[in-house]
Formats: structure tokens, C-alpha cells, sequence
């Protein structure tokens, strides 16, 4: 404690307040209908399918088409990147070979005011065959719908990235448009393309699936690999929906939708605000009572938790670039409910260690020092111990391509693959609020109150459950 300077109280307090106002508000600039998220906030956090509600859709491969288990499993990859793509990362993929099969749950969008159910299908289950061709030539089939059928230039597989964007017209208006990045062997292919047809005056058609996009003569011989998609889209979100097909690839065969509804919530929009409501109240009682009992430490600990709590809502929306935004389960709010009990309980440990620590008589500073030494040893137990069971419900309810599914699966490939996101996401949020128990409960604790304890008024043995100096 002797090397806490008193300047490190107002540090972190800053640092807590200054992360907490971003977690929950974000940082976002918004140009006509571009919002452009640099921190995301709480509001971007996606709810699970227990508390908005969802879809359920069984996909089936078209008429006439015998799907091997391969295409299936590429079918589901396809889906996960589309699914993920939208954001949404609280979703089950199932494929079923036997019957051909692939089933899909996804949540609604905790945004969404209303919902389009087979919209949202029809998005998922397309096959997205994005072709560049020469020219416009099409027939059509039997059932009288168009099909291209000039020369391929390109496809899907030659784009190495899409993206949405804008470019600014001379009248003032904005375009939207899609800008396309390809690979190396498409950057070829086209530069080979567009120097052929610059020199004859032809066009390049663009398709996605048998719909044409557009058509720009070519004005140019193209070698940088980079070309833009001018389609006649209203807003930014249409561009980018076209952008996301096209990431996600193209599936191997055209689905029919088999089956699909809707899930409707179990707690509902209502519930989910009287719970927040709630936990609001709970938090304020909380803070009385750790002030009332446990005086300038439990005014420290209040403090701690709120950087605890905003730090498990910042984890879970995605706050953090070097992790993927997570979905809140009602088991999920479970988890963040008991990692606050943790916290209170690991304060209220080292409030008490303090406090013995002051009856024996010893000094204010030995008393704080010996007091946490004391109690980190119960803390880190019982946190490790919550943390080792956090990454086994992760690994046996997380997707097999998750980490901790990967470090475990030893041990559960003898009980087969599950994907129950609820489960996962209450091991999600137990996990980090244990962690950022250490990180808030007991460094920031540490550091916040050994730096109080250098100002001359809070030197009052009484501040601390003590005795008072007089």
C-alpha cells in the first residue's frame, strides 16, 4: 500500500467512469443513413431467442436434387457465415442426412419493431451465385424465368471481399453501391475481361443468382481488382445485405423451405425491462448497504462493481475488438446476476479481513495490505473454481468450432455435438464476470482505497470499520 500514490484513486475512478459511459452509450457518427459504430454499446447487444423470440425454418434441397452429407455440411458452414454476418451469433444449425435436411433457429434483432419471418428465410436460404458475365445475353427456361447465359468472367469465389458504400453525385445525391475487392486469380480473369471488351465497346453484366444486377460498358481496362455494383439500392442497408451474400458465399444447390415459424418470446420486451428495472433497484440497495456496513471500502466497492457490471455488458456486445459480440440468454443475465454476488462477496471478505485486522491494533496501512493479502487467497479460489466451470459449459454447449470446444473435445465427442446457446451464453457471462472480478474487485479495489487511505481525512480508522483515532 505504501507505494499507492494518492493520484491513482482519481486514475482509475476515471478510467471505470470513462468505460462505463462507452460501454453503455458507445461511441457512433452517423452520415444521411451510414451509422459508422467505433465502440459498440449496450443497445447492440442481441437477445436470445428465450427473451425476443426468433424463427424456426427446416430447409430442404430443391426437387430432383440428392444431397451427399459433404454438400450438407457446406450448406450449414454457408449458413453460420450468413447467420454471423447478420450478427447473429445465438443461433442453432442442424443438418439432418437422413432426410436431407438442414434446420436453423436464429433470434429476432433486439432493434426489430417489427419482424419479417419469410423475408428473413428467403435471405438465409438463397443461393446468392453472384456471376460476372460478358454481355446480356439470356433465355428462359421452362417455366418462363429469365437465365443468363453469356460468357462467366467471374463468380462469387474470385471476390475476395464486398463491402457497402456511397459515392456522391454531381446533383448532391448520395448512390449507394457495393465495392468489390478480388482475389488474385480474379483480379486476372477481369483484367483479361476488361481489356478484351474495352477495346470492342462491350459490356459486363452482372447477376446474383438469375436477376440482374447491371450492366456498365466497359470504359477502362481494369487491373487493380477492384470493381463496384451499381444496383438500384435505396438505402445503405440494402447494399450492405448484398455485400453479406456475397462474404458468405454461394450454397451448393438450390433450398426449398420446408417448414418455418416463428418462436414467440417467453418474457417478452416488457418482462426484459422490468428485469432491467429490477436489477437497477437491487443494485441500489446493494450500494446502501455495502456503504452503510462497510463505510469508505464499501463506497470503493460500489465503484469496483460498476466497472464489473458495464465490463460483462461490454464483453457480450462486442465492446472489445479482440472479441466477437456474444447473445444474452435469460440463462446468460443469470450468469452476470450470481458473477455480482461474487463481487459483493469478495468485497465483503476483504471488508472483513480489514476490519479484524484494525481490531488487533495494527496501523492503517498494515491493516489494509494484510487485510487483502488475507482475503485473495478465498477470492482466487473460489473465482478459479467458477472459471473451470464456466469453460466446461462452454465446451460442451458451445459450437464445435468454439475454442473451449476445441480444447475439450476429448472429452465430449463420446456424447456427441450440442449447440444450446442458452447454456453457452450463462458460462459466457459467469466466465468474464469472474474475471473481471480479479481485474475490479480486487486490483481496482486495491489501488482506489490504498490511494484514499494517503489523504489525511481518510484517515479515520472509523472510515474503515475500525475504531476511530480519537
Amino acid at each position: 500500500m505504501k507505494k499507492i500514490k494518492k493520484p491513482i484513486f482519481f486514475i482509475v475512478f476515471l478510467i471505470i467512469i470513462s468505460f462505463s459511459y462507452t460501454a453503455i452509450f458507445g461511441i457512433k457518427y452517423q452520415y444521411g443513413d451510414i451509422v459508422s459504430t467505433y465502440i459498440k454499446d449496450v443497445s447492440d447487444i442481441r437477445l436470445g431467442i428465450d427473451i425476443q423470440g426468433g424463427v424456426d425454418v427446416t430447409f430442404t434441397p430443391a426437387e430432383g436434387v440428392d444431397a451427399t452429407e459433404a454438400q450438407l455440411d457446406s450448406v450449414k458452414e454457408v449458413m453460420k457465415v450468413r447467420l454471423a454476418s447478420l450478427g447473429i451469433t445465438d443461433s442453432s444449425v442442424y443438418t439432418d442426412p437422413d432426410n436431407d435436411r438442414i434446420i436453423v433457429r436464429f433470434p429476432w434483432q433486439s432493434s426489430e419493431s417489427s419482424f419479417d419471418p419469410e423475408a428473413a428465410v428467403k435471405e438465409l436460404g438463397g443461393t446468392a451465385m453472384l456471376t460476372f458475365r460478358k454481355g446480356e445475353d439470356s433465355t428462359k427456361d421452362e417455366n418462363g424465368e429469365v437465365v443468363p447465359t453469356g460468357e462467366i468472367v467471374l463468380n462469387g469465389e474470385d471476390i475476395a471481399n464486398a463491402q457497402a458504400g456511397y459515392q456522391q453525385e454531381q446533383d448532391g445525391t448520395v448512390k449507394y453501391v457495393v465495392q468489390l475487392e478480388m482475389n488474385a486469380e480474379g483480379t486476372t480473369k477481369f483484367a483479361d475481361a476488361t481489356g478484351e471488351l474495352y477495346e470492342s465497346g462491350g459490356v459486363i453484366s452482372i447477376w446474383m443468382d438469375n436477376n440482374e444486377i447491371t450492366a456498365p460498358k466497359v470504359s477502362a481496362h481494369i487491373t487493380d481488382g477492384k470493381a463496384i455494383m451499381e444496383g438500384n439500392y435505396q438505402s445503405y442497408d440494402e447494399a450492405k445485405a448484398m455485400a453479406d451474400k456475397i462474404n458468405s458465399g454461394a450454397l451448393p444447390f438450390t433450398l426449398t423451405t420446408s417448414t418455418f415459424s416463428t418462436i414467440s418470446p417467453t418474457l417478452g420486451s416488457g418482462a426484459l425491462d422490468a428485469m432491467i428495472l429490477g436489477g437497477l433497484i437491487s443494485f441500489a440497495f446493494i450500494a446502501i448497504y455495502m456503504i452503510f456496513l462497510y463505510r469508505l471500502p464499501g463506497f470503493v466497492a460500489v465503484i469496483a462493481l460498476i466497472g464489473q457490471i458495464t465490463g460483462t455488458l461490454a464483453a457480450v456486445s462486442g465492446y472489445f475488438q479482440f472479441m466477437n459480440s456474444s447473445t444474452l440468454t435469460i440463462p446468460g443475465i443469470a450468469g452476470i446476476i450470481l458473477s455480482i454476488g461474487m463481487g459483493v462477496d469478495a468485497n465483503i471478505i476483504t471488508g472483513e479481513r480489514i476490519k479484524e485486522e484494525l481490531r488487533t491494533g495494527k496501523t492503517l496501512n498494515s491493516a489494509l495490505e494484510t487485510g487483502y493479502n488475507r482475503a485473495f487467497s478465498a477470492i482466487f479460489d473460489g473465482n478459479l473454481t467458477v472459471i473451470l466451470i464456466a469453460i466446461i459449459l462452454m465446451g460442451a454447449f458451445g459450437v464445435p468450432d468454439s475454442l473451449f470446444a476445441k480444447m475439450l473435445s476429448f472429452l465430449f465427442r463420446w456424447f456427441g455435438t450440442t449447440t444450446e446457446g442458452t447454456i453457452f451464453s450463462f458460462g459466457f457471462t459467469l466466465m468474464v464476470g469472474a474475471i473481471l472480478n480479479f481485474l475490479m474487485g480486487v486490483l481496482a479495489s486495491k489501488l482506489m482505497l490504498g490511494s484514499l487511505s494517503k489523504f489525511k481525512v481518510f484517515q479515520n480508522k472509523k472510515l474503515y470499520g475500525g475504531v476511530s483515532n480519537d
